[in-house]
Formats: structure tokens, sequence, C-alpha cells
């Protein structure tokens, strides 16, 4: 037992929240709560590249804080089925020492299906759990789980009971009345937990900077059928494979207009057939058309949905436009429809895709100029209503960029949550509830932080690219590279011959002869201006090539290429 100074009273427990993922970005999703020696995990996603990190995969989460505490891990609970929260599965949970996990049936189907794919992956302990579920996760943690809405079936809020109080986490939630095959959220259960007494609302932050409610995904469905009435050519739909709700209404929309359906992309397929077996998707098998069946449908009896919304480079869309599909083409008469809302930073790739679309004389539909997307995540009334009923002592927003946080943090104000009791915190950041002697319970956001730093994955290697790469890959993307071959004798340490320069990236060598005649000469004098007494020492003269060949070629071109120096004694 751990005791006070005084060596009587046992020094009181504190319930640590610690977000490893999630604070500063959209993506990377991963809570820790910690109380008495014993954790339970909240979710453990992935994140998508930036733009300035030249090709890298995904970033995981960083786990270090737990290294040492493995033992402590009583249960690892998955809200949802989207990358966002489960893409780092595979990669940590053999780090952790395998703990248990307890999740949604889809969720589960999906989960596993990734893991498949992951040889280093141990076969991993899922326990299927429902809105009925109860969990008691070691002396300390009693969790329930509460049904909410999202773009995917089997989304749950977490409500977790600790020694100090009721803690929810929300999850990626939205309020939906009518939602598309799944339960409507129960709002009177939602107010019963709020009556009850909540310490901390942990709160999806993703649409906190949009006013109004977000519509439904059964409106989507109504306002697509107006589109289907109208089209007499092939329609092609464009959307995330994890919009589960999205694609039973389209298979809905077929079966009425008597079109036949053809899922295109591997993730869109594998998800789509997880779903049915579970039965979370309902439709008629013969509905779907095989490639090579296409061809011979007439065009108004054709719908095809796929991936590349986005416009990802290996997509299905964007290996339309290239011609590098082997059973599509677009021609006249085809419309394409972008139902999901754009990705902040892919903006460009987005409009470069319509670009291409509409070249090859297909027609374009997005969200903006009809309701073709619902997004997943509440906007601004739709979490003032959910704080509302929930009435949290603390609040946090969750899940976003820093100025989503700030902006959910201010809708908490607005609904009387006191300011210095909204925790608006950095990844890693720990937050800490302690009872005092006189049982008031109280938290703070301390200064103290864990460490959160990127973990990225490349190919086969996790975590081996570090920054120091990332810099060498962005300055080789931006100024190009030169290689230095110089061959020296070994005993005089003169140069043998003219050196050979390689440019890629750089210059193009056929036009700038004179430019790399004179970094020739630079070499020879580099190399020549070391001490002859002395044998030639290999590092210096190559950090030499390096410093002063980058400094003379930013003179001559104001770029400044990586300078590989080669150097071969003979």
């Amino acid at each position: 037992m751990v005791v006070s100074r005084a060596g009587l009273i046992p020094a009181e427990n504190k319930l640590k929240v610690i977000v490893l993922g999630g604070l500063e970005e959209v993506g990377r999703n991963m809570t820790v709560f910690e109380y008495d020696q014993e954790i339970i995990i909240v979710d453990m996603g992935l994140q998508f590249p930036e733009e300035d990190m030249p090709g890298i995969d995904y970033i995981i989460p960083n786990v270090d804080y737990l290294d040492n505490k493995k033992d402590w891990i009583k249960g690892v609970i998955i809200t949802h089925g989207h990358y966002d929260h489960i893409g780092g599965i595979p990669h940590l949970m053999g780090r952790l020492a395998n703990p248990n996990m307890y999740m949604g049936k889809l969720t589960a189907g999906l989960v596993r299906k990734r893991a498949e794919e992951f040889s280093k992956c141990p076969k991993l302990n899922i326990q299927e759990i429902n809105e009925d579920s109860k969990l008691q996760l070691g002396k300390n943690f009693r969790v329930e789980i509460l049904r909410v809405n999202h773009s995917i079936p089997d989304c749950f809020a977490i409500i977790i009971h600790t020694p100090l109080g009721t803690v929810i986490h929300s999850g990626d939630f939205k309020i939906d009345y009518s939602p598309v095959n799944d339960k409507p959220a129960d709002l009177n259960r939602i107010a019963q937990i709020g009556g009850a007494g909540v310490l901390l609302l942990m709160s999806d932050s993703t649409d906190a900077t949009h006013t109004g409610y977000q519509i439904s995904e059964s409106s989507i469905g109504d306002e697509m059928g107006k589109i289907f009435e109208k089209l007499d050519g092939r329609i092609i739909i464009g959307t995330f494979a994890s919009q589960l709700s999205r694609v039973q209404k389209l298979f809905d929309l077929a079966e009425k207009f008597g079109r036949r359906i053809s899922l295109q992309g591997r993730s869109m397929n594998d998800n789509v057939e997880i779903a049915r077996q579970i039965g979370y998707l309902k439709f008629n098998p013969k509905i779907l058309v095989e490639d090579h069946e296409l061809s011979r449908l007439p065009d108004n009896k054709i719908i095809i949905i796929g991936t590349g919304a986005q416009g990802e480079s290996n997509a299905f869309l964007m290996r339309v436009v290239n011609n590098e599909h082997r059973a599509i083409n677009l021609k006249k008469g085809d419309t394409v429809i972008f139902s999901s809302s754009v990705i902040p930073g892919n903006e460009r790739t987005i409009q470069g895709l319509k670009d291409m679309v509409v070249r090859q004389g297909a027609r374009v539909i997005h969200y903006e100029m009809m309701d073709v997307h619902a997004g997943g995540h509440a906007k601004q009334e739709d979490l003032k209503l959910m704080m509302r009923l929930l009435k949290p002592e603390y609040f946090m927003p969750i899940e976003a960029n820093h100025y989503m946080l700030q902006a959910h943090a201010d809708l908490a104000e607005q609904v009387g949550i006191q300011k210095n009791k909204i925790f608006v915190a950095d990844n890693g950041q720990i937050i800490e509830f302690h009872k005092a002697a006189n049982g008031e319970i109280s938290g703070k956001l301390t200064k103290e932080k864990v460490i959160t730093d990127y973990v990225m994955v490349d190919g086969l290697g996790v975590g081996d690219v570090s920054n120091i790469v990332l810099r060498d890959r962005r300055v080789m993307a931006e100024d190009g590279m030169i290689v230095v071959i110089a061959t020296i004798d070994a005993k005089t340490g003169d140069t043998i011959g003219n050196p050979d320069i390689i440019s890629r990236g750089f210059v193009y060598m056929k036009e700038n002869k004179e430019l790399i005649q004179k970094t020739r000469m630079k070499v020879k004098k580099i190399v020549k201006d070391h001490n002859p007494r002395t044998p030639a020492d290999d590092d210096y003269v190559k950090n030499k090539i390096r410093n002063d060949v980058g400094q003379f070629l930013f003179s001559q071109t104001k770029r400044r290429p990586m300078v590989l120096p080669v150097v071969i004694k003979v």
C-alpha cells in the first residue's frame, strides 16, 4: 500500500486519462485509462500520412508508455470498425502481450480480416459485445456499452465506471433518427446515464466546426433515388468501403430501378462479404455482376460501386480514369457520383480526378451539388444535445485537429460547462482525477506528457522510418540529388581521372554541361587540397565534398540537392 508522508493515511489513487493519438489529427485514435495499476484501452487506430510524408503508408500510435505496464492491461475495447480506430491492432497487439479485445460483431469481422494480412499479428482474443453487454475489467473498471449511429453499423460509445466516477468515451457518432440497417441511439438511456452523474465526457469533435444538424443516412437514399430516376446511362459511385449503410441503400435502389451492381476494389468486396455473412447487409446475391458480364448488359441496367472518391492512387476510380482498369472505361453518358466528403488535404487530387472524369465524357455529381453524402459525425447542434443529455462535470473534446477541439470546447461553454473543467489537451498530455479527504473529486489537465511520436509504417517496416529519413525524402523530392564518385590514389591522395557526376531530379545533365564540369573541377580541388603527407581519410573527404559541393551548387542554382559522395581508393 502507498502511504502518505505521515505514514498513516493511504494516498488516494488517481484516475489517469491519456490519449496516445487523436488529439492533434483525425486518426490514430487510442486512449488509455489507468487506475491503481490497472489499464483499459479504447481503440487502436491508424492515421493516413500527410502530404509531407513521401512513401509512408500510415502512422500508428506510439505505445512506449505501456512497455513496462503490459500486465496492467485488462482489456482493449474497440468502438467501431473504421481504420482510424482498428488499423493499429495488427502492429500493436503482439507488443502489448495480446490482451482480450471487446468489439461489435461487424467490427470483429473486419478486425479478423485485417489481422490475416499480418504474419506477425498473434491470434487475437476477441469477444463480441452489443449494447446489452456489461464487462468487469480488473477490479476498478466496470464497462457498459451504448449503441450510437455513425456511417458503419455496430458503433458504440463506451461507459466506464471507475472508483472516482463515470467516464464516457463517445467514439464516432451522429444523431440519426432513421439510420439504415441499424437501431437509432437510445436517447432515453443517454438521459438516464446523465441523470446518474457523469464525471467526464470525451466527445467526437470531427464536425464541431459545422453548424446545424447532421442529415440522416436514409435521406441520402431518397436523394439518390431522385437522381437515379433521371439517369439512362451507367451510374458509377465512389464511396468509402466502410460506408456500409450507404452501400445498403444503393443495393435497395438497384433493386427498385432494375439495375445490377458491380463491386470494385478489394476492400469494398471484402467489407460487403463480411457484412452480408453477419446479416448487416441484406440483398439478393444475384444482383451482383462480374466484370466479364458488364459488356453484355445495357448501360441503364448497371450500377458500379467502388473506392477512390478521395483520389487514392491505386483505388478503383483512379485506375478507371487512367485507363488501367481491365473491364471499365469511362464514356459519354456515364454519371460518376462522388458519395463522400473531401478529407482535408485531398482537395487538389480530387479536383484533378473530377477533371479527368469530365474530359472523358462522363458527368460528375458530388455532395456540394446535392445530398449524395451524409457525414458520420455529429454537427454542432447534435454535439450540444449530447452534452445537455449527459450533463458531464468535466468535458474533453477528442478525435480531431486542435482548432476543431477548441470549437467543441466553445460549444461546451455555451451549454454551461465551466471553462476550468474543459480540457483541450495535446496527444500524450495526462489528465488526472483524484478524491480529496472530504470526498470531493477534482480533475486537472497536467503539464506531464508521455511519448506520442509518430510511428510510421512503410512497407514491412514499422517505426524504422525516422524524421531524419523523412527529411531526406523531402529534400530529394524538392531539390533532387547528385552523386559524386571520386576515384583516389590511396598513396598520394590525388584523384585519378575526372570525378563522375550523376544527377537525379536536380538538373538535366545534357543541358547543364558547364555546371557539371565546374562541379567536377570543384571536387578535384577539394581532393587535391587534402594534405598529401597523410593518408586520404575517407570520412573527411566525403564530408568535405558533401558540404563544399552543396554550397557551390546552391550558389550556382539557389537549389540545395542532396549530395551523395562516393570515394573509391585504388
